[in-house]
C-alpha cells in the first residue's frame, strides 16, 4: 500500500526541523478539534469490542465495529493503515514516486495507538456525554447497567475515530523525520549508541525538554480556546468547555510524546541495518555539519 503519510509535494527540505515542527503544530489543531467532536457522543463501548455486533458476525467478520470501519475505509485510502496489510487488497492506483528521505524501516506504532485510543482516550473524553446519556435514561425509567448503554451513533463516532487515529498516527510517525534530521546532522553522536545499542542515550540525544514544555503550554491554551462555546458574532459565550482540557494535555504528555520518542529511537536502532562495517565506520567519523 502506498502512503501519503508524508507529503513531499510542498517543496523545501523535508528534513528541516522548523518545517517538521510546523507540521506537528498544525496536527495539534486537527487532533484537538477531532477529540472535541468525538466528545459529543457517548463512549459506545460495544463499538470497540470484538464480536459485540451480530450484524458483523452475520457477514463473517469477528472484529469490532471500529475494526470493520477501519478495514473498509483503508481498502481505498493511502494512509498508514491500522488494518494488517495482508488483509487489504492490492492498491488500484500506482504508488507515487516520492524521494527516498527516510532510511528503510518497519517501525509502525499503529497497533499501540489503536489500543490506547479505544481503551483510554475514548472513555475519558466521552465521560460527560456518557453521564448525560445516563441522566436522560434515568428520567425515562431506565436504571442500572442499561443507563450506560450506547447512544447508537456508531457510524458518526467511527468517522471521527478514524480522523483522530490517523492524525495521531501521522503525528507519532513524523518522529522518524525528526530522528533522520538529527542523525544526518551529526552521525558520529548516534552511531556508537546504535551499535551498542543504548536506548537511553539515543533518547537523550533527541529529547528537548524546553520544546516539550512549550508544546504542552501551547496545547493547553489551544484546547481552552477551541473548546469554548461562541455566540453568533464569535464571542465566547461563557458555557462550560466542550471537552476535558486536562485530558487533552495529558494525552500528549503521557502518551503521544512518549510514543513518538519510542518511534524515534526504534527508527534510529534500525538506521544502520544492512550497512557494511566500512560504511558504519565512515558515519562514526562524520562530525556535526
Amino acid at each position: 500500500m502506498t502512503s501519503t503519510l508524508f507529503n513531499f509535494t510542498l517543496g523545501g527540505d523535508p528534513l528541516n526541523l522548523d518545517k517538521i515542527r510546523g507540521i506537528l503544530t498544525r496536527l495539534e489543531d486537527t487532533i484537538i478539534f477531532a477529540l472535541i467532536e468525538r466528545a459529543q457522543f457517548a463512549h459506545n463501548p460495544k463499538a470497540y469490542q470484538r464480536g459485540a455486533l451480530e450484524e458483523l458476525k452475520e457477514i463473517g467478520f469477528e472484529g469490532s465495529w471500529l475494526d470493520w470501519f477501519l478495514k473498509e475505509t483503508e481498502t481505498f485510502q493511502d494512509e498508514y493503515p491500522f488494518t494488517p496489510i495482508a488483509e487489504l487488497p492490492v492498491p488500484i492506483l500506482k504508488p507515487i514516486s516520492y524521494p527516498h528521505v527516510l532510511y528503510p524501516n518497519k517501525v509502525n506504532a499503529n497497533p499501540s495507538i489503536l489500543s490506547f485510543y479505544t481503551r483510554s482516550i475514548v472513555p475519558r473524553i466521552t465521560r460527560r456525554a456518557t453521564l448525560a446519556l445516563a441522566t436522560l435514561k434515568r428520567a425515562n425509567g431506565i436504571v442500572g447497567d442499561d443507563e450506560y448503554e450506547d447512544d447508537g451513533n456508531y457510524g458518526s463516532a467511527a468517522t471521527i475515530d478514524l480522523e483522530v487515529l490517523q492524525a495521531i498516527s501521522k503525528r507519532v510517525h513524523y518522529g522518524k523525520f525528526v530522528s533522520e534530521s538529527k542523525f544526518v546532522e551529526n552521525p558520529a553522536a548516534f552511531v556508537p549508541h546504535i551499535v551498542k545499542p543504548n536506548r537511553d542515550a539515543l533518547e537523550a540525544l533527541i529529547t528537548k525538554p524546553e520544546v516539550e514544555r512549550s508544546l504542552l503550554q501551547r496545547l493547553r491554551k489551544k484546547a481552552l480556546v477551541y473548546a469554548q462555546g461562541f455566540t453568533p458574532d464569535g464571542s465566547p459565550n461563557g458555557d462550560a468547555t466542550k471537552i476535558d482540557v486536562d485530558g487533552v494535555v495529558e494525552l500528549y504528555e503521557n502518551y503521544i510524546i512518549p510514543l513518538t520518542k519510542e518511534v524515534e529511537v526504534d527508527y534510529l536502532l534500525a538506521r544502520l541495518d544492512g550497512m557494511s562495517q566500512e560504511e558504519i565506520e565512515a558515519l562514526a567519523n562524520q562530525k556535526k555539519q
